[in-house]
């Protein structure tokens, strides 16, 4: 019987999954299993579009078709949270399965919180995550640093502290990420300041760290978070869709420095990024940032979190922003950062789509994690605890 905190490798007994999938299409078999057993009515996942740079959300009810969201996709740095909460009425029509990394399993939770995503039809199956890559970036890296044409490029992977480039002809290239990130290629920033690299907050989770032995490469290992994920797990592997072992003890051991490695390098870019040097905290420095917006809405579009039918920023009375004002009043965004700042994920969107290239992840994640040390506070780790700005006193301490 799988209970929660359960640790084991798995790997599917389907051979087309394998080879179609990663580290032995663990998470294809499971999720092809919800869909043949009636748990889930849909898999909401991501497939590769025209190459390895466009990652498509797809709603998938066929089992047979399930196989097309197989594999990583690094450069594609969507939110899955968006479509669930705008598209697919959070759930709340239909049992999903959907797969997520550990920003979209955080922008999920506090959609949750706020009532947005039925927490009863959903089942969070996590996959690991050290960062993704902007894909436009990313194929001037490959070009500059690789020299490799990146049409060619059929997969990469982040392991060992190397993003690893494999071609269609079989050829694969390596280059430190430190080298890359230093130069400004590389993984996101909000991804490098990232601490959260195994979703907890998920139902399972999901990944290649730690499988060691005769199955490295060949299996997914997987952690039991909650109840929900033991009872899918265990009737997974008792269908036959699963095949499983209990994990080396070295290769749990690894797995947890892994993941501490990752969050120890995630400090040094908060560090760099947050210092007294750089930082946005300036009031001056804002306005200068601010001032380049030219009030496309895109952040707002993007952000997981922004889901007011009737937009604030948008409102009439009182009018925060004037129509035809460029650059708009500087309460264009400080009211967007009033109602997302206890909800920011630091999952990067905004900033991905703003043609004025404001750092605008940066401000919010900066004061998001001012705010989580005032109130004690987690971002998108528990369902159960309340965000701080919904919770008033009646007679608030001078603190």
């Amino acid at each position: 019987m799988v209970q929660v905190n359960d640790m084991y490798y798995a790997w599917s007994p389907n051979e087309e999954i394998v080879n179609n999938g990663e580290c032995g299409g663990a998470v294809t078999s499971i999720l092809k299993f919800l869909l043949e057993d009636s748990i889930v009515d849909a898999v909401l996942a991501v497939k590769k579009g025209s190459d390895i740079y466009d990652a498509v959300p797809t709603l998938v009810n066929d089992p047979k078709k399930i196989i097309e969201t197989g594999g990583s996709l690094h450069c594609g740095t969507l939110n899955i949270a968006k479509p669930l909460e705008k598209y697919l009425n959070g759930s709340k029509d239909m049992k999903i399965a959907v797969t997520v990394k550990p920003c979209d399993a955080m922008s999920i939770v506090e959609l949750i919180k706020r009532k947005r995503v039925d927490n009863n039809k959903l089942v969070m199956v996590g996959v690991n995550c050290g960062g993704t890559m902007p894909p436009v970036k990313a194929r001037e890296m490959i070009e500059k640093f690789y020299k490799i044409d990146p049409d060619d490029v059929i997969k990469e992977e982040i392991a060992k502290g190397k993003l690893i480039i494999g071609t269609k002809d079989h050829e694969e290239q390596e280059i430190d990420i430190d080298e890359l990130e230093e130069a400004g290629y590389g993984r996101r920033t909000n991804c490098r300041r990232c601490e959260i690299n195994i979703p907890r907050m998920a139902d399972l989770a999901l990944g290649n760290w730690g499988v060691i032995g005769p199955l490295s490469g060949k299996a997914t290992f997987i952690e039991v978070l909650t109840d929900k994920g033991a009872d899918i797990l265990d009737k997974t592997i008792k269908a036959g869709a699963l095949r499983t072992k209990d994990p080396e003890p070295k290769g749990v051991e690894i797995r947890a420095n892994i993941d501490k490695i990752m969050v120890k390098l995630a400090k040094k870019w908060q560090s760099k990024d947050f210092n007294q040097e750089n930082e946005l905290m300036d009031i001056d420095q804002y306005m200068d940032e601010f001032s380049k917006c030219i009030k496309c809405y895109g952040c707002r579009e993007a952000c997981p979190l922004c889901f007011c039918k009737e937009c604030a920023i948008e409102s009439d009375s009182p009018l925060w922003a004037p129509k035809g004002v460029i650059p708009p009043s500087p309460m264009f965004h400080w009211v967007r950062l009033i109602h997302i700042v206890d909800s920011c994920t630091n999952c990067g969107q905004c900033q991905e789509v703003c043609p004025a290239e404001i750092p605008l992840t940066k401000i919010y994640h900066k004061l998001n994690r001012q705010l989580q040390d005032v109130f004690s506070y987690r971002t998108g780790m528990d369902v159960t605890q309340k965000p701080p700005l919904s919770i008033v006193d009646k007679e608030p301490s001078e603190e």
